[in-house]
């Protein structure tokens, strides 16, 4: 730049783009808004000529983690938002307004039985919550405004896999919507828009980031929902930020190799964990798909264990509030995940003060298996 002040240089030391080279990997598009030569320039972003204009409606690194999940759950398209929880209610408005009902699997993650319970009552949408295990119990809840299904691909934290073959063809039957929450499972073990799902929610923050340093959440699936998936993002501003989007692209290229070692791991713990004094249940899916079950195992200690006992003795093992890192840790569902259910639902469910839930990470099987063991034997002892 010339014939401009020091002040004026320091701000705008180049004055234009320099780089000429194709990245090898994308770049980090760390900005807030992108700029235009002259108002032609800037009409031809909403004739659709441009692609971006403000990081909360759109932006390259947003885009790319977006399409990077549509392309693995092999759906048209899809729209990233700042967390898992937020990924669910674009996805949920995108289907339902005031007045309208949602049909809900009861055993599902607290925070999304909250939301639906609590929230989104205030906005006039009516919830019911009913075991999907049954489909005559499913087929007798669906009201004439009843306008979306929903559940998980595998239930957290008691680890059921959905039928959703079946829910898909009750779906068709009554003119309704299917979303899924397919956290847990990921797309490399099950793809729920393959078989018919309408919506497949992700909170990115767990397995398709895998790291545990990025919050976020992915909607795929029908493109018309997604463009109101996405309208609703921008409207309630819950984008996501350009670097926490590059982390989950960049977590996303290791989703295959990491899922393989972690299901690999759970696997062999819960074999392991079934032949363990001292736990009474261990929850563990097969046959889930050709490419395995689940990452998480979660048990029930015997009676006689004291489960703060068990806690105190994992060593290097971690109680987190989350789940799907590298790392194995272990959560607590009454004390967290599900701290907010009624005391009778979570009775109902089998929820009680000796579940456990175990992200398997992908550290040495045996070291996994010693350090769970040992941890059992000392609270039987108690």
């Amino acid at each position: 730049m010339k014939n401009v002040h020091f002040d004026t240089s320091s701000v705008h030391p180049s004055g234009h783009n320099s780089v000429k080279s194709v990245s090898k990997i994308n770049p980090i598009y760390q900005t807030s808004a992108f700029s235009f030569t002259d108002l032609d320039d800037l009409e031809d972003y909403f004739r659709g000529k441009n692609d971006y204009l403000y990081t909360r409606m759109n932006n390259p690194n947003q885009n790319d983690f977006a399409n990077g999940v549509a392309q693995l759950e092999q759906a048209p398209a899809g729209v990233v938002t700042s967390s898992g929880m937020s990924a669910i209610l674009v996805g949920i408005l995108s289907v339902v307004q005031s007045g309208d009902h949602i049909l809900v699997c009861d055993d599902l993650y607290g925070g999304t039985y909250q939301l639906l319970s609590d929230d989104l009552k205030s906005f006039g949408i009516e919830t019911t919550f009913v075991s999907f295990k049954d489909t005559e119990e499913i087929k007798r809840n669906i009201q004439s405004n009843t306008k979306l299904i929903y559940s998980e691909s595998i239930t957290n934290p008691l680890l059921r896999v959905e039928e959703l073959e079946s829910l898909v063809a009750i779906a068709k039957e009554h003119d309704l919507t299917t979303m899924i929450d397919n956290t847990f499972a990921t797309p490399y073990v099950l793809q729920p828009f393959t078989k018919g799902v309408d919506l497949v929610v992700h909170s990115a923050t767990k397995y398709l980031n895998g790291h545990s340093d990025v919050t976020a959440g992915v909607v795929v699936g029908r493109e018309d929902l997604v463009v109101k998936a996405q309208a609703k993002m921008i409207h309630l501003g819950c984008n996501l930020g350009p670097f926490d989007a590059w982390l989950a692209s960049r977590g996303l290229k290791t989703l295959s190799v990491r899922m393989e070692r972690h299901i690999s791991n759970a696997t062999e713990l819960a074999r392991e964990l079934k032949e363990t004094a001292g736990i009474k249940t261990v929850y563990y899916p097969e046959f889930v798909s050709e490419t395995g079950n689940s990452s998480i195992v979660t048990i029930e200690l015997d009676e006689q264990s004291d489960v703060h006992t068990f806690f105190k003795s994992l060593d290097w093992v971690h109680i987190v509030p989350t789940l799907a890192g590298v790392e194995t840790t272990v959560s607590y569902p009454l004390g967290t995940s599900h701290r907010s259910l009624p005391a009778e639902t979570s009775e109902k469910l089998g929820i009680n003060k000796n579940v456990i839930r175990i992200s398997v990470g992908i550290e040495n099987i045996d070291d996994i298996c010693k350090v769970f063991k040992n941890a059992a034997e000392k609270a039987l002892k108690v």
